[in-house]
């Protein structure tokens, strides 16, 4: 399994995520931008994902639902102002669990070939330092981590 580095350094509005998928670019930015895919791997295990929306365009719109093993539901919202396919998505991000609304953070995902590898690398920027600890304060590393293992499982799968 390939290893999954999360940056939140002190001071800074940003988190910071490193990941090398062993794939292909084109069917690692498939897996971001498809949603049959997308909710195979999105978010930590034991959680299942319903879209209610997902439009993989610039401009487009996503929403979708975590619900956890206790049926408890976590919603989480965006817009993505670019899609440029296979290199890279920015767009917002907004976890609707947090107490207030109107916690949206930028987030760019950046997809590089890397001798037939694929790092994906993803910098959130936050509005604030409140904004970005609670954000971590949530779990969020364990879910990014376990998403992301299973992001590789399934690219394996699709590999065969």
């Amino acid at each position: 399994m390939a290893e999954t580095n999360v940056f939140v350094e002190p001071g800074k509005m940003e988190i910071i995520i490193n990941h090398v998928a062993d794939a292909p670019r084109e069917l690692v930015f498939k897996a971001f931008t498809d949603p049959e895919i997308y909710t195979k791997w999105i978010g930590p295990r034991g959680m299942e994902t319903y879209i209610t929306k997902f439009e993989s365009v610039d401009g487009g719109s996503w929403r979708y639902i975590q619900k956890d093993e206790d049926g408890n539901e976590f919603g989480f919202h965006g817009v993505n102002h670019e899609v440029k396919s296979p290199e890279r998505i920015i767009g917002t991000f907004e976890f609707e669990g947090l107490p207030e609304s109107g916690h949206v953070l930028l987030q760019t995902v950046k997809f590089t070939e890397q001798s037939g590898k694929t790092r994906i690398s993803t910098q959130s920027v936050f509005q604030s330092l409140e904004d970005r600890e609670g954000m971590v304060m949530t779990g969020m590393e364990r879910g990014v981590r376990e998403s992301y293992q299973r992001l590789d499982e399934i690219l394996a799968e699709m590999q065969k």
